[in-house]
């Protein structure tokens, strides 16, 4: 006799309250029903799959427990275990209880299935209760309490189980090898499938799928190809699922040309995992087109995709088609965003130092209504702190109820870019007191604040008490002692490091020349990193600029020659600045933007007001041997000025003015928006490749020293 499920599925929701006397429960206001004719009822039990149609109906079993009570089917052993591991998987957990405790010749696969039901409602001391109670066990009770265990994430438990087991099944095995894997313990997973080998069990798809999926979390190419050989001799057969997880163990190994070819073999056979996991691999590797074509093609897009492709954007330094893609994710309608998706168009619009669209995120966070983990208010604290807002990013941190290394970091690190080397030094200690250890980061952060607010003692008392200072600790240290001055101290340092210098110790050393004009030490630092980073046009750019400033243009001329000969170019500065949810990006001498006439317009009148006041440009930072005037027009026209210059034609009187540069912020440009903060009565807040100056009332928050 056939049967339509669909038939069966009518619904009805009842408005009273139904009781059997016969169970002696009752069921609970509106529960939805399924209605069926007796005749029918009676067709479905006396057929051989009634147990089927009841695990079909899913949470509305009760509808189907009532006519079992009705129909006197109650104590049937199959029908009754199948009403009781339905329960278990969908609850109520009360119904299921009583109707364990009224049974009066409890089965095996009774205790098993309500001991899953305890596993999985949360409750551990009764799973236990009973596995003690129990009159026998087998193969599935032992699975049931590892597997529980393994939810847990006592592993100690799960494994104890597991040895104590009388004969394990393949089933028993991957519950444990998943325990392992799905809590970061790759090696321990790995170990225990090679004892599975050993053992003779013969492993299944769910062992394969766990065990590269291990792999993949190791990092270690070596165990991979061990795994992948063991595999091969002993003949296990890759299905898809199999397949997939092998392409995605070489994709998060970097081996793109094995991914792809078993993304290709896979054919019709490709599932969303198999389309996320490649366009991950090439998202991650910085292959973004390859990425975007494959999403492009994609038949079946879901959240992992999206967040896949914006991720790739924001992390290969894209961060603009990053928020604009996450635009075009949302404007569907169809997909939901969660946390992975914020925290990276939040970082994204950290690294861009876009608060407009930064505070345009944070409320959709309401909106939506998505819970933030530790990780997504990390993300906040570092996207105020990029954005020039630090004291909203002290006020996440302070509220938040969980804080790990990474939270003190970002803010530490923001302390730093905002040269509060006190209150960097202030944080470390409160998070010894907190009970966390200072990583290399932390330390790193430290030392760079104390460099950017010139604490020089402080800085020194700081790197003495790294146990184990790392190269960069060693730079962040040379960077204090030079910006103070101490460039001879600074030489001493690095001639007696213990490891070699890396490019980022003499990098600091060629910046503090640049500062105090020591061309001796400019010239080895210099030379140093030509042979470090031949292709960094940086270098020369800085040594060029070194030369010019004194007066040496001849020796200028030759680094600009050599950057030539080696086909180097010097990188475009830029400046950006936030309108209306748009970034306005500009150019030394930029005239392509739509406002350029007015914007040249209010510069000249703020340049003939200023030289009232004794303002007179810094010729040396046009760092040209040309004529006194057209130095002058150089230095005049920096594209800061002209970013702030359009911020005052557009944005609201007394509203702060936010500008990010790509390069730091000459000489001239610090002085001129010094004056200018006076004459508009306006903050204006830097943010350079180094660190942010906040100008206020013709004085700036780095104290002229950076």
């Amino acid at each position: 006799m056939h049967i339509s499920f669909t038939a069966l599925s009518t619904t009805i929701t009842t408005g009273s309250r139904w009781s059997s006397p016969t169970a002696g429960f009752s069921m609970p206001h509106c529960v939805t029903l399924v209605s069926f004719s007796a005749q029918l009822l009676t067709q479905i039990f006396m057929c051989s799959w009634p147990c089927s149609v009841i695990k079909a109906a899913g949470e509305a079993c009760i509808a189907f427990h009532a006519h079992v009570l009705k129909l006197g089917h109650a104590n049937d052993p199959y029908i009754r275990n199948v009403m009781l591991d339905t329960y278990g998987k969908h609850g109520p957990s009360e119904v299921a209880w009583k109707l364990f405790d009224e049974m009066t010749d409890k089965k095996l696969p009774d205790w098993n299935s309500v001991i899953s039901g305890c596993w999985k409602w949360g409750n551990e001391a009764e799973a236990c209760r009973l596995f003690n109670l129990m009159p026998e066990r087998n193969v599935i009770t032992w699975t049931a309490m590892i597997t529980g265990y393994a939810k847990l994430k006592d592993l100690v438990s799960a494994r104890r189980y597991f040895d104590e087991m009388p004969a394990k099944s393949v089933e028993s095995w991957n519950a444990m090898l998943s325990g392992y894997a799905q809590n970061d313990f790759a090696e321990e997973a790995l170990n225990l499938f090679g004892d599975m080998v050993r053992a003779g069990v013969q492993p299944n798809e769910t062992t394969l799928v766990t065990v590269l999926s291990a792999c993949s979390s190791c990092g270690d190419p070596s165990l991979s190809d061990s795994i992948l050989k063991t595999m091969k001799r002993n003949g296990f057969k890759m299905n898809c699922f199999v397949k997939t997880a092998l392409l995605n163990l070489y994709a998060k190994q970097g081996n793109l040309e094995g991914a792809r070819r078993i993304f290709d073999e896979l054919g019709v056979y490709k599932s969303s995992v198999t389309w996320n996991a490649m366009i991950s691999a090439y998202a991650r590797v910085g292959q973004l087109d390859s990425a975007r074509e494959l999403f492009s093609i994609m038949p079946d897009r879901d959240v992992i995709s999206w967040n896949s492709m914006i991720a790739g954007y924001a992390q290969n330094g894209h961060s603009t088609v990053a928020i604009e893609l996450f635009k075009e994710m949302i404007s569907t309608k169809q997909f939901q965003p969660d946390e992975v998706t914020m925290v990276s168009v939040i970082s994204a619009c950290g690294h861009l130092g876009a608060l407009e669209l930064g505070n345009w995120v944070t409320n959709l966070i309401s909106n939506y209504e998505i819970e933030l983990t530790v990780s997504g208010y990390n993300s906040l604290i570092f996207m105020y702190s990029k954005c020039g807002n630090i004291k909203e990013a002290q006020r996440i941190f302070y509220e938040m109820e969980i804080r790990d290394v990474v939270s003190y970091n970002t803010l530490i690190s923001g302390f730093a870019a905002h040269g509060q080397g006190k209150d960097a030094i202030e944080l470390m200690t409160t998070m010894k007191e907190e009970g966390i250890l200072p990583d290399r980061i932390t330390y790193i952060g430290v030392l760079t604040a104390c460099s950017h607010e010139g604490l020089l003692e402080e800085g020194r008392k700081v790197f003495e008490s790294i146990r184990n200072p790392s190269v960069d600790h060693f730079a962040c240290m040379v960077d204090l002692l030079g910006r103070v001055g101490q460039l001879d101290e600074a030489m001493i340092l690095i001639d007696n490091m213990a490891m070699e210098p890396h490019s980022g110790v003499y990098g600091s050393l060629l910046n503090a020349s640049r500062i105090h004009k020591r061309i001796e030490f400019g010239q080895l630092a210099a030379n140093k990193l030509f042979e470090l980073e031949p292709q960094n046009s940086g270098n020369y750019v800085l040594l060029s600029n070194i030369y010019a400033s004194t007066g040496r243009w001849k020796d200028a001329a030759n680094i600009r020659q050599m950057m030539r000969r080696e086909r180097l170019r010097k990188g475009t500065g830029w400046s950006c600045v936030e309108y209306k949810d748009e970034l306005h990006k500009f150019v030394v001498g930029d005239r392509m933007h739509a406002r350029s006439h007015d914007i040249y317009r209010l510069l000249t009148e703020l340049l003939s007001k200023m030289r009232t006041q004794g303002y007179s440009a810094d010729k040396s930072c046009a760092l040209r041997d040309v004529e006194e005037e057209e130095k002058e027009e150089m230095v005049g026209i920096h594209s800061e000025k002209l970013a702030i210059c359009f911020s005052l034609l557009v944005g609201e009187v007394g509203s702060v003015i936010r500008v990010v540069k790509n390069l730091r912020v000459c000489w001239d440009c610090h002085t001129w928006i010094k004056m200018v903060s006076v004459m508009v009565g306006r903050e204006i807040i830097v943010r350079d490749n180094n660190r942010f100056h906040c100008f206020n009332n013709g004085l700036c928050s780095c104290k002229d020293h950076w």
